[in-house]
């Protein structure tokens, strides 16, 4: 689709290519999520390194799409961006970038945040904690 891009990369994620892509003149709003790699310290497993994604790529991209479809079903979005990294991610580096326009502003922010908090729910994505000691897998979730 001309009005979706939906990406799975190992490469570094670029804010302003998502935010050209959702630009339109028919878009009064558009609503900008960008999700980092925090600094936090384990109490037993020490400072993290990084994290590390792994997704079930095919699902993934099929579930990221059925939530798009979803948000435009309940909101008027215009153009939705969804690029999420795969692989390490150090330390304040974006994790995923969603971009979404819609004509108004409360339609950008609830279907930005729709996809977000829906994303972290139900599609293949995992991610391991790497820690100075140790490392964990968790699921993508809130």
């Amino acid at each position: 689709m001309a009005d979706l891009d939906i990406q799975l990369t190992t490469a570094p994620l670029n804010p302003l290519a998502l935010i050209a892509f959702v630009t339109v003149p028919q878009a009064g709003g558009i609503d900008l999520f960008i999700g980092t790699t925090r600094a936090e310290t384990h109490p037993t497993l020490g400072q993290l390194q990084h994290l590390d994604y792994a997704a079930y790529h095919e699902m993934a991209v099929k579930e990221l799409t059925k939530l798009v479809q979803h948000a435009r079903e309940k909101w008027s979005t215009t153009k939705v961006a969804l690029h999420h990294r795969l692989g390490p991610v150090p330390i304040g580096e974006a994790s995923i970038i969603i971009a979404v326009s819609c004509p108004h502003r409360a339609d950008a922010f609830a279907a930005c945040r729709y996809l977000i908090d829906s994303l972290k729910e139900t599609v293949p994505i995992w991610k391991k904690e790497v820690y100075a000691r140790s490392a964990r897998w968790q699921a993508e979730v809130k």
